[in-house]
C-alpha cells in the first residue's frame, strides 16, 4: 500500500513536471566544472546558494535534475555527468590515492562507453576532459589549485560546457545516457508487486534521505542483505525477494525523496520523521496539515486559527480543497542502515481535520492572555521530558503513538499520561529556570487523557475548560482545596518562595488523608498571622469563606480525606487545582462573561 500510493503521487507530480522523469533525480550539486569544447578545464563555479533556515542563512548545494545516481554500498560504482571530486577527479582528502585513481578510471570509461559515437559539443567537451585529465599532475592545473580544498572537501560536481549550458541539458547527451540505461534493462522479469505489470526487477533500490537520525547518504526502506531476511529459495538474490519493478523502485523513492526534501513540510515527533501527501498532489493540503500539526511561522500560525474556526462554524476548510480528497501520512523511524515505518494512516482529508481539531478542542484549557492559543505537538511532547536533561527528546515510542492518537482520534496512549504525572511528582517550581510543577500544558494534557477515557470511568463535568466552581468531585474539590491553602500561605507571607506546594502537593496528590491534617495546621497559623497584619482581616475574612464552601462541597459525614487516590483521580486533583490557581488570577468582569457564557 506504501509504494503504491508513492507511486501514484509521482505520476501526478511527473506529469506536472514537477518531479524528474524515469532515469534522472534530483541532486543536491556543489560544482561545476566549466570545460572549453575539447575538454580542457577552464575553472570551478561555486554552485551553493543562500537559504534561510530559521534565524540564520546558510549555503545549500543547488539542487538540479541529474542523470539517476547508482546506489552504492562498498564497490566503486560512477555516475553519469554527476558525481563527487573522487570520481571526476581521482583526488578527495580520504588518504586513499590508489583507490581514488581507481574510482576516476571507472568514471572515465563509463562516460567513453556511454558518449561513444555522440558529437554534440558538450559530448566532446566531456570526452576530452577524461581522455586529458590526469590525476597525478592535477597540481599544475591553476584552475584546480584555486579551488582545491573546496572540491575536495565533498559535494557532487557537474559539467559545464564554456560557460553556458549543463552538460546534463544537452539533448544529445540526454539520449545516449537513455539509450544506455535502457540497454541495462536486461535483468530478470518478474511480476512487479507495486504495479502488476511484468518488468524488469530493481536488484537494488535507491536510498532515501532526509530521515532524522539514519545515515547522511541514506537509508533503504526495502533491502535484503542477509540469509535472515531471504525467502526460501532466493538465496542471494537480493531484490528478487520481493519483486519490484525497476520504474516502481525508481517512482516510489524519487516521490518520497521529494517529500522529505521538503522541510516545511517535513515533521518530527521524537525519532519519528513524518511526511504526507494528498492523492491528487496538489499543495494546498500538506500546506494545511503541516499548519495544524506544527506551525513554524506566524504566517502558518494565523493559518491554524482560521482553519480551527472554520471547523468550529461549520465552514469549508479552505477555497479548492474537498474533504473527501484521499490523504496519506508516513512515518518514518531510523534503524541503522534500514528505515522502519512507525505508522502508515490512509484516510480522507477532512476526517484527518475532524481528528486534530477535536484533539486541540480535547487539549483547550484557561491560560494566560499572552500565551498562543493551541499547543502543538512539539511542546506537548516536551511536556513530558525533564527540562534539565541534556536530551530534550521525548520517548520515540510515545511519540509515535500520541501522533497516531491525534490524527486517527484515538484515545491518547496511558503513557503520556504517566510521563506528565511522574514529571509533576519529580519538580519544583524554579523561578531561576523559570520552571514550573504544574504548567498549562501539563494540566491539558491530562484533561485530553481524561476526556478521551471510557464514560463510566471519570466524572466528566470537572474537565472544562476553565475552573466549574459546582462540582463536588471529591479529587476535584481537593485540587481546589489545595489551591485555596496555598494562596493563604502567600498571603500570610507577601513574596515567599517556597509554599506547601514545593513540599506536600505530590503526596497531598496520592495520599490526601495524609497531608491534609498537616495543611489544615498550617493554614491555621497563616490565618493567625493575617490576623496581625495591617489590612489582612478581609483578606482572612475571603479565604476563610473559599475554603469553608470547598469544605462544604466534601462528603463530612464519610472520611473527606480519602487515604489514596488512583491515578485518573490524581490528574483530576492536578486539574482542579490548576483551575482554581487560573481563578485566582481572573479578573472579575472576565470571570462574570465566562459563567455568563
Amino acid at each position: 500500500m506504501i509504494l503504491q500510493a508513492l507511486t501514484r503521487y509521482y505520476e501526478i507530480l511527473a506529469k506536472d513536471g514537477r518531479l524528474p522523469k524515469p532515469g534522472y533525480a534530483a541532486a543536491k550539486v556543489s560544482f561545476a566544472l566549466n570545460l572549453s569544447e575539447s575538454g580542457k578545464l577552464l575553472n570551478f563555479l561555486p554552485l551553493k546558494q543562500e537559504e534561510q533556515r530559521g534565524k540564520k542563512t546558510v549555503e545549500v548545494p543547488k539542487g538540479m535534475i541529474v542523470p539517476e545516481p547508482v546506489t552504492r554500498a562498498v564497490g566503486i560504482l560512477p555516475n553519469f555527468l554527476c558525481d563527487n571530486s573522487t570520481y571526476f577527479l581521482g583526488l578527495d582528502q580520504k588518504g586513499k590515492p590508489k583507490r581514488s585513481l581507481r574510482c576516476f578510471t571507472a568514471s572515465r570509461d563509463l562516460h567513453l562507453k556511454i558518449l561513444d559515437g555522440a558529437s554534440s559539443p558538450a559530448a566532446r567537451a566531456v570526452t576530452g576532459f577524461f581522455r586529458s585529465w590526469n590525476p597525478l599532475t592535477a597540481e599544475s592545473n591553476a584552475a584546480f589549485r584555486e579551488r582545491e580544498e573546496q572540491v575536495l572537501a565533498g559535494g557532487n560536481c557537474i559539467f559545464m560546457i564554456d560557460g553556458g549550458e549543463f552538460a546534463q541539458d544537452d539533448p544529445e547527451l540526454c539520449h545516449a545516457w537513455e539509450a544506455y540505461r535502457k540497454s541495462l534493462d536486461q535483468g530478470r522479469r518478474m511480476t512487479c508487486l507495486v504495479t502488476g505489470k511484468e518488468e524488469p526487477v530493481a536488484i537494488l533500490h535507491a536510498k532515501i534521505k532526509g530521515v532524522t537520525g539514519a545515515q547522511t547518504a541514506g537509508a533503504s526502506l526495502i533491502s535484503f542483505n542477509s540469509p535472515a531476511y531471504e525467502s526460501y529459495g532466493h538465496d542471494k538474490e537480493q531484490g528478487l525477494n520481493a519483486p519490484v519493478g525497476k520504474y516502481a523502485a525508481f517512482a516510489y523513492t524519487t516521490a518520497l525523496n521529494h517529500l522529505l526534501a521538503d522541510r516545511e513540510h517535513r515533521i518530527k515527533a521524537g525519532d519519528t520523521t513524518v511526511v504526507f501527501w494528498a492523492e491528487n498532489g496538489k499543495p494546498v493540503y500538506r500546506n494545511i496539515l503541516s499548519a495544524m500539526l506544527s506551525p513554524q511561522n506566524e504566517d502558518q500560525n494565523n493559518l491554524l486559527s482560521s482553519i480551527m474556526k472554520r471547523v468550529e462554524d461549520g465552514r469549508p476548510i479552505a477555497e479548492d480543497v474537498e474533504p473527501e480528497t484521499p490523504f496519506y501520512i508516513l512515518g518514518l523511524s531510523p534503524n541503522a542502515a534500514r528505515l522502519s515505518v512507525r505508522f502508515f494512516l490512509h484516510d480522507s482529508f477532512g476526517h484527518f481535520i475532524k481528528h486534530i481539531n477535536r484533539h486541540y478542542e480535547d487539549l483547550e484549557i484557561v491560560h494566560a492572555p499572552q500565551d498562543f492559543p493551541y499547543l502543538t505537538l512539539y511542546w506537548l511532547l516536551r511536556e513530558t521530558v525533564n527540562p534539565n536533561a541534556s536530551d530534550s527528546s521525548s520517548s520515540p515510542l510515545m511519540s509515535g503513538e500520541v501522533l497516531y492518537s491525534i490524527l486517527m482520534g484515538q484515545p491518547y496512549p496511558r503513557a503520556l499520561q504517566n510521563a506528565v504525572l511522574l514529571r509533576i511528582r519529580a519538580e519544583q517550581d524554579d523561578a531561576d529556570r523559570h520552571t514550573r510543577k504544574i504548567t498549562r500544558g501539563r494540566a491539558a494534557i491530562l484533561k485530553a487523557c481524561l476526556l478521551r477515557t471510557p464514560d463510566h470511568q471519570i466524572d466528566k463535568e470537572v474537565l472544562t475548560v476553565s475552573l466549574n466552581p459546582d462540582s463536588k468531585n471529591r479529587a476535584y474539590v481537593l485540587g481546589r482545596l489545595f489551591a485555596a491553602l496555598e494562596k493563604t500561605q502567600r498571603d500570610a507571607n507577601p513574596g515567599i518562595n517556597s509554599t506547601v506546594k514545593d513540599r506536600y502537593f505530590t503526596s497531598a496528590c496520592a495520599t490526601p488523608g495524609n497531608v491534609f491534617p498537616t495543611l489544615f495546621k498550617l493554614y491555621e497559623n497563616h490565618l493567625a498571622k493575617l490576623r496581625k497584619m495591617e489590612n489582612g482581616k478581609g483578606i482572612e475574612i475571603h479565604d476563610e469563606k473559599l475554603v469553608g464552601g470547598l469544605m462544604d462541597k466534601l462528603d463530612l459525614e464519610d472520611d473527606p480525606f480519602p487515604s489514596h487516590l488512583l491515578l485518573n483521580d490524581q490528574s483530576i486533583f492536578i486539574l482542579g487545582y490548576y483551575h482554581q490557581v487560573q481563578d485566582f488570577f481572573t479578573p472579575r468582569a472576565d470571570r462574570k462573561n465566562t459563567e455568563e457564557e
